[in-house]
């Protein structure tokens, strides 16, 4: 096995195959990667919705912990397709999608991750204005905003370019270091948190609440799934015979940690609405304004600091993986340009939505309905990986990158209908029944009483639509391997060749 690269040499692969002699990341730095990525003010944000949803503090943690744990325990699983087949996701999704209908996976994660970034962006740079206005007097101008914006964006975009290792060096820092600053937050608080903030409903009785209750638990929830594209970007430096359990730990490890900054954002949130409440109104909620009027002089600091670190690692696992689905989406670019590209275009994106179209609200909405139709898609992945034993063909898979045709996972016109008709079909329901008060309610919404039940309906129709297509329409026995199927039952039909000339080198050959 060879050395690692240094952290200042760019990372040269795209989404082809890596080499067994450069997959030489553990488990744990997947666990740095994904705690990393969500150890931050975003997240916070989302553990202050249940106060905003009206649940007490008792109440509010028991929904956070419930969407939590369900959260993980869907997204551990799509942590091992990266070492089996050394690839990203979208690219491994070739084998259930279809050689074409990969490109699902590539578009989905690519919206999340401009999302996600442009959340990390604006909430990590209001968090910085806002603490440096408290700490030494900065003005809360349009400029000051602009300028926060920019230098993150471009201090994001630069470790994403320099790649893997690069964005490794700066999770590891991030891991240990946003976590003590919420634990030093816990002295900060320390006499204004009250464990007893009732909320606003005076029994489970009451009509609303388990609306709310769900409604915040899936929040939580989402988060977890946010990251099902994104684990192959990084599990596929990890080599193929580390043992399975191990990498699906480190993922339901990652996601589980992530109660540090949960906690922290609804145990000051609770704070928040009992001191300075008009920042918790749910028309015009503003939870990092509300953090800093109820903080303490000396905390200013560490929330500067938690909104630089915090932000950059959420920012960089989101952009990396935007550059690499887009250069395989478009293997005309490497991932180098690819991620420049992407990177330039939410920056601009980000400018816009905060300055010219007031997109805060909206995006939000966006990132909910990215994530009601990813969810499907991973049940897809999942069961997929069930059937076929865990069994894939590398170079089958690579043949969409190659512009080449056939192999195993061509399948109907390199479209596997069986996979394309559950995920859509589910993602299409879902959507129907999506309930997010005061910004996006499905025509469907409200046949639960207010509950928004999208995610499980459409893991649900995913799971049991999926396998009922594969034990109807059997896939061929080719695509099983050796051992053959599991659960569902195989076709004779042939496996047409691969052919074709390979277009243009790979993203390795091209710098």
């Amino acid at each position: 096995m060879s050395q690692p690269p240094s952290i200042t040499e760019i990372e040269q692969y795209g989404v082809e195959r890596i080499p067994d002699a450069d997959r030489t990341a553990r488990p744990l730095d997947l666990f740095r990667l994904a705690f990393g990525g969500a150890n931050t003010f975003a997240t916070c944000v989302l553990g202050a919705f249940p106060i905003l949803f009206g649940l007490s503090f008792w109440q509010g943690l028991s929904a956070t912990l419930l969407g939590l744990v369900v959260g993980s325990l869907i997204l551990a699983p799509l942590a091992v397709f990266g070492p089996v087949n050394g690839t990203n996701n979208a690219v491994s999704s070739s084998a259930h999608l279809g050689v074409h209908g990969r490109v699902v996976g590539s578009f989905l994660s690519l919206l999340t991750a401009i999302a996600f970034f442009s959340i990390s962006v604006w909430s990590s740079g209001d968090a910085l204005v806002g603490g440096a206005h408290r700490l030494v007097g900065l003005p809360e101008s349009g400029f000051s905003y602009g300028l926060a914006y920019a230098l993150f964006a471009g201090l994001v975009l630069a470790v994403c370019v320099y790649g893997f290792r690069f964005m490794l060096l700066v999770n590891k820092v991030a891991v240990v270091a946003a976590s003590v600053l919420f634990v030093l937050g816990a002295f900060a608080f320390a006499g204004d948190f009250d464990p007893s903030y009732p909320g606003v409903f005076a029994s489970t009785a009451d009509p609303a609440f388990w609306p709310s209750f769900i409604g915040a638990a899936l929040i939580v929830l989402s988060n977890p799934i946010s990251f099902g594209a994104f684990l192959g970007d990084w599990s596929r430096y990890i080599p193929a015979a580390t043992p399975r359990t191990r990498v699906m730990g480190a993922a339901f490890l990652a996601q589980l940690a992530t109660i540090l900054p949960f906690f922290f954002g609804l145990a000051t949130a609770s704070i928040i609405a009992t001191k300075a409440a008009e920042y918790v109104d749910p028309a015009a909620p503003n939870y990092v304004g509300g953090l800093l009027a109820v903080s303490p002089g000396w905390y200013f600091l560490p929330v500067c600091l938690i909104a630089l670190i915090g932000g950059m690692s959420t920012g960089t696992t989101a952009l990396y993986g935007t550059g690499l689905d887009f250069s395989s989406v478009f293997p005309r670019f490497t991932r180098v340009q690819a991620t420049v590209l992407i990177g330039v275009l939410s920056i601009g994106f980000i400018f816009l939505g905060r300055f010219a179209l007031n997109l805060t609200q909206s995006i939000s909405t966006f990132a909910t309905l990215i994530i009601t139709c990813t969810a499907p898609w991973m049940v897809i992945m999942m069961l997929g990986y069930v059937t076929r034993r865990g069994w894939y063909d590398p170079e089958a898979l690579q043949v969409f990158n190659r512009r080449q045709r056939g192999g195993r996972y061509w399948f109907t016109h390199g479209w596997n209908w069986r996979g394309m008709t559950a995920w859509l079909l589910a993602a299409v329901v879902a959507i129907l029944f999506v309930n997010i008060p005061g910004q996006f309610v499905g025509p469907l919404g409200g046949l639960a009483g207010g509950v928004d039940i999208s995610l499980p309906l459409g893991l649900a129709i995913a799971a049991v639509l999926y396998l009922a297509l594969l034990a109807s329409f059997p896939e061929p026995r080719g695509v099983y391997g050796p051992a053959g199927p599991r659960l569902v039952r195989a076709s004779d039909a042939e496996i047409p060749a691969i052919t074709g000339l390979l277009a243009e080198p790979l993203a390795a050959e091209r710098v």
